[in-house]
C-alpha cells in the first residue's frame, strides 16, 4: 500500500540530484525522491518473493514428499541429485542463468530464485515426511485401497503443516534477500522500477554525499524480512496448536 502515501511519482523529477530537496529523505542520483521510491518499490518485491516463495515450496514438497513415500532406488536417485543441487550457492545459480540474457524478465527471477529453494524445501519435507508415512493412519488408507495421490493429501500433507509453514517463513526471507541481491547486482527485471535492491545500486557512489539513497532500502529490506519472519513463525505455531 506504499504508492497510496508516497508524495511523489515513482519517476518523478523533484529535485536536484543528492540533495535534500523532495521529502525528509531527499532525492537520489537522478533527482528522484527517494521516500517515494522506498514506498513504490515495496510492492515489487513483496510480490516476487511471494510467487518465488511458493514456487520453491511446491516444487520442494513435491520432491521430499514423492521421495519418502516411495523410498527405495527412486528416493536414493531423487536425494542424491538433490545433493548436487544444494552444492550450487543460490545466488551464483542466478548469476548463471541472467548474465546470459539481455535483460531478464521478472518470471526469470522467480523461476530461478524459486528453484533454488526447491532443494532445501525437498530435504525438510522429505525429512518430516519419513516420519508420517509409516504411520497406522497411512497404512490402513493404503490397505483400503486408496490411490496413492489419494494418500499423500489426505494423510500426508495435512500433518506436516507446522515445518512446512515455518520453512515457507525462512524462504520467504530468503527469497527478499535474493530477490534484493539480483536487483542490487544489476540484474533487475524493470530498470526504471524503485525495487530496493536496485535503488543500492543505483546510488551506491553517493552513500558519504547523499546516503539515505542506500540506508533507506537497506534498513526496509532488514525490517521487511524479519517482520514476514516473525508473521510466519506466528502463523506456524498457531497451526500448531490447531493440530
Amino acid at each position: 500500500f506504499g504508492p497510496l502515501f508516497a508524495p511523489y511519482g515513482e519517476n518523478e523529477i523533484v529535485g536536484k540530484p543528492y540533495t535534500h530537496e523532495g521529502s525528509f529523505l531527499g532525492t537520489d542520483y537522478l533527482g528522484q525522491d527517494v521516500w517515494s521510491r522506498v514506498l513504490y518499490g515495496g510492492g515489487v518485491i513483496l510480490v516476487n518473493a511471494l510467487l518465488a516463495t511458493a514456487l520453491g515450496m511446491v516444487l520442494g514438497i513435491i520432491i521430499g514428499v514423492v521421495a519418502a513415500y516411495w523410498g527405495g532406488w527412486l528416493d536414493e536417485v531423487i536425494m542424491r541429485l538433490n545433493d548436487v543441487a544444494l552444492a550450487f550457492p543460490q545466488i551464483l545459480l542466478a548469476l548463471l542463468v541472467l548474465t546470459a540474457v539481455d535483460q531478464p524478465a521478472w518470471w526469470m527471477i522467480v523461476l530461478l530464485v524459486g528453484a533454488s529453494h526447491a532443494p532445501r524445501v525437498a530435504r525438510l519435507a522429505r525429512g518430516v515426511a519419513l516420519g508420517i508415512v509409516s504411520r497406522d493412519y497411512v497404512t490402513a488408507a493404503e490397505a483400503l485401497g486408496e490411490s496413492r495421490l489419494r494418500v499423500i493429501m489426505a494423510e500426508v500433507l495435512p500433518n506436516m503443516n507446522a515445518p512446512l509453514l515455518a520453512e515457507a517463513g525462512l524462504r520467504l526471507t530468503y527469497s527478499i534477500g535474493l530477490v534484493a541481491g539480483v536487483g542490487f547486482l544489476g540484474f533487475a527485471a524493470n530498470p526504471n522500477s524503485a525495487e530496493w535492491g536496485q535503488m543500492i545500486y543505483e546510488n551506491r557512489l553517493a552513500l558519504l554525499v547523499q546516503p539515505w539513497g542506500i540506508l533507506a532500502p537497506v534498513i526496509i529490506i532488514g525490517v521487511f524480512t524479519i517482520g514476514t519472519n516473525l508473521m510466519a513463525d506466528g502463523i506456524a505455531q498457531l497451526s500448531g496448536r490447531g493440530d
